[in-house]
């Protein structure tokens, strides 16, 4: 080591595997369902002998973490993607003990059944990129396991109720007040849960994207005003929190993706926000993280 390395210290490190995909077929008869999924595993190790002086013996292959993971798909199955993360967190902190920590982030390809007249195909799906569910395992050596949950690329819009006034006005401001707008966003939720077992995560998920959606268009023959995203943003976490106990916080991003309407005096014709230009940028982008209030300790 040379006399400047003696000045430095590490803060972190790790090493992994990326986009390691997998499908998984489970055939029940002529019934099959599917899971395709696609992961990120890191992986700390106890030594740094590898950065320090080239020593890879401790080193395992990135190529062997991506045999593990479609191994275990095999071995242990996959329920889920959460559940799944965990087995792979669990495979390398029992299989090596010189592996500190393991993380997984998992996200899974949106395939749905085939149905027609309420009757669903026993082997066909379409890909229906609707919303994306990702998943972050973290683990340390004898440590708890903590699990994210997320949904993320979730375009909504309504097209009335939902308004921005009262907003702070300086010399530079331009934007016109409104009482009814287009709203528009992409939704990118995550989630931590206060236990990693006993969690039916398949309903857990399923019940924020609905309270999400809900939350965002209101009542389905009236709708629900909103006076500014912030406020949508914010309920829409209050509600998740109480209607589903095994979360303890959640961090919403919701990029308030505007339309435009067209001035189109110049041909001679009145456009009463019926025809809009969608703008890809700059968009307002909006995000808060809630949690439930810590107990005081007597």
């Amino acid at each position: 080591m040379t006399m400047a390395g003696y000045n430095v210290e590490f803060v972190r490190t790790g090493y992994g595997k990326n986009t390691v995909k997998v499908l998984v077929i489970r055939r029940q008869g002529s019934h099959h369902t599917i899971i395709e999924l696609k992961a990120d595993v890191e992986l700390t190790l106890k030594t740094r002998k590898d950065y320090l002086s080239g020593d890879n013996s401790d080193i395992i292959p990135t190529d062997t973490i991506k045999n593990t993971v479609h191994a275990l798909a095999k071995i242990k199955g996959v329920k889920n993607i959460e559940q799944f993360s965990l087995d792979i967190c669990n495979h390398f902190l029992t299989s090596f003990n010189h592996v500190l920590r393991a993380k997984v982030h998992m996200e899974e390809a949106p395939w749905r059944r085939l149905d027609k007249n309420g009757i669903e195909h026993a082997h066909a799906f379409i890909f229906s990129p609707e919303a994306c569910r990702f998943c972050d395992a973290e683990q340390d050596l004898n440590g708890i396991p903590v699990v994210h949950s997320g949904v993320k690329d979730m375009k909504v819009l309504k097209t009335t109720q939902s308004g921005f006034e009262g907003f702070l006005r300086d010399r530079f401001t331009t934007l016109q007040e409104a009482k009814d707008r287009c709203f528009c966003t992409s939704v990118y939720a995550r989630w931590r849960y206060n236990r990693s077992h006993d969690v039916d995560f398949d309903a857990a998920w399923k019940r924020v994207k609905e309270t999400i959606i809900e939350k965002f268009a209101g009542p389905y023959d009236r709708g629900e005003y909103s006076p500014s995203v912030q406020k949508t943003l914010y309920e829409t976490q209050v509600l998740v929190l109480d209607r589903i106990l095994e979360v303890d916080e959640i961090e919403i991003i919701m990029p308030n993706q505007h339309y435009f309407t067209i001035d189109m005096t110049k041909m001679g014709l009145m456009n009463k926000d019926e025809v809009l230009l969608p703008l890809d940028n700059p968009s307002g982008n909006i995000t808060g993280t809630v949690r439930r209030k810590q107990r005081a300790r007597l």
